[in-house]
């Protein structure tokens, strides 16, 4: 069997396309990652790499071999992880990604009691855009990430769907949209769309229904360049609700569509981080939130 350092100095090798970087990066000397996947080729009976040109190239067998490493060594990862969180019990330190526009009156709720069971661990919050949460989710940098559903999750990740965010759709009460009774695609289409664009990209980037159209990762600033006239948007109804009372905003009821549009809201972990009882606790209470309760914030 392989052991994870073999396996670590083959994936390092066909990420980083060279021995050398991989060395570096593990902290060893050339010859010892060298020799580390000459051995691997000798006992899977593989040729791994085309060492013909000036940087080594996977071959075919290589790039068949490389996800079952990747998997084994993230199985590593995983269970390291695991017995690291039941030694220590409680953590001392919780990341938390929250897709801005998602409810946070549940959260909130939660962090109220979670302050009283948990006093001494430290919480670091990260406000994000779109397809974000699951970017520091993946990097390490958060536990557990609040965001709107994607299609799919990369390997490792877990999810469970908790409800579901109201979108609105606003313009200024000043902006010619606001004169149309029931708007329809065509009125949509000749006005400005200011619409959400991940920092990373992602596949929840809004495309527009606009020829003309502004992006920004925030949904807050997005509100307040309506609120100035300078478009229309689509926004999740917490991040207008109170724009949308005192009347800075007006709500647009459109003719294609009856009722509130509706996306799904996750939580979002990876077996990568084991979450230790502290993080555990915050999930379990987050997953019994009322579905409800994300609707509105």
């Amino acid at each position: 069997m392989p052991s994870p350092e073999t396996l670590q100095a083959f994936a390092l090798a066909a990420e980083l396309g060279s021995f050398s970087a991989a060395a570096r990066r593990m902290g060893k000397a050339q010859s010892a990652v060298s020799t580390a996947i000459a051995n691997l080729e000798i006992d899977l009976g593989l040729t791994l790499f085309d060492r013909s040109a000036r940087n080594p190239v996977l071959t075919a067998e290589g790039r068949a071999m490389l996800p079952h490493a990747r998997g084994i060594l993230l199985g590593t990862r995983e269970m390291l992880a695991k017995a690291g969180s039941m030694a220590e019990g409680v953590e001392d330190r919780l990341g938390l990604a929250l897709e801005q526009g998602v409810a946070m009156g549940p959260v909130m709720e939660a962090l109220d009691r979670f302050a009283a069971a948990f006093p001494s661990v430290s919480l670091e919050f990260h406000a994000t855009g779109p397809n974000d949460a699951g970017t520091l989710l993946k990097e390490g940098r958060a536990d557990l990430g609040l965001m709107i559903e994607q299609e799919g999750y990369p390997a490792g990740f877990q999810f469970r769907g908790i409800g579901h965010a109201a979108v609105r759709r606003v313009c200024a009460p000043g902006h010619p949209l606001a004169a149309v009774e029931r708007p329809g695609y065509g009125d949509l289409r000749a006005h400005r769309q200011i619409a959400l664009r991940s920092r990373y990209g992602g596949p929840r980037d809004e495309a527009g229904k606009s020829a003309s159209t502004w992006h920004a990762e925030s949904p807050a600033m997005i509100a307040s360049l309506v609120e100035r006239g300078l478009g229309w948007a689509e926004l999740p109804a917490p991040a207008v609700a109170q724009a949308l009372a005192e009347g800075r905003l007006k709500r647009l009821d459109c003719a294609f569509q009856q009722g509130d549009e509706l996306r799904g809201v996750d939580l979002v972990w990876t077996e990568r981080r084991a979450l230790g009882q502290a993080g555990q606790w915050l999930r379990d209470r987050l997953l019994a939130v009322p579905a409800e309760a994300w609707r509105e914030g």
